[in-house]
């Protein structure tokens, strides 16, 4: 009943940029936090960037300066504009929201962990 679905991957030259864009799909009321992971060939899945309902935002160290998480908390959706990437940046990314609210028919819900299935970013000359 719950969805997260991504788009704006792809394959992009070293210091140009993208923006990945993830909507979160159902009889949603509240979402508290929305993050991006990546997961790179042979590595584990790493925290990129989160952001509070309010707009509070971190970031994985080495993305920091140049990447930038945004809500709309009305379209339920969250971007990631990623500049200046860099091979290293090469990894699926996943949408994830740790916890929402939403509605199965009348009845209020509570959900958590929910995951897109990914896109992938391939930077490369």
């Amino acid at each position: 009943q719950v969805q997260l679905v991504e788009s704006g991957g792809g394959l992009v030259q070293p210091g140009g940029s993208l923006r990945l864009s993830c909507a979160v799909y159902g009889r949603i009321s509240l979402i508290d936090d929305m993050a991006w992971y990546r997961q790179a060939p042979g590595k584990q899945r790493e925290l990129v960037a989160r952001i509070t309902s309010n707009g509070t935002t971190n970031y994985e160290a080495s993305v920091k300066g140049r990447f930038t998480i945004s809500r709309d908390n009305a379209k339920n959706t969250v971007s990631l504009q990623m500049n200046a990437l860099k091979p290293e940046d090469t990894a699926v990314y996943y949408c994830n929201v740790p916890s929402l609210a939403y509605y199965s028919g009348t009845y209020p819900r509570a959900g958590n962990d929910y995951w897109g299935r990914g896109t992938q970013v391939t930077v490369s000359s």
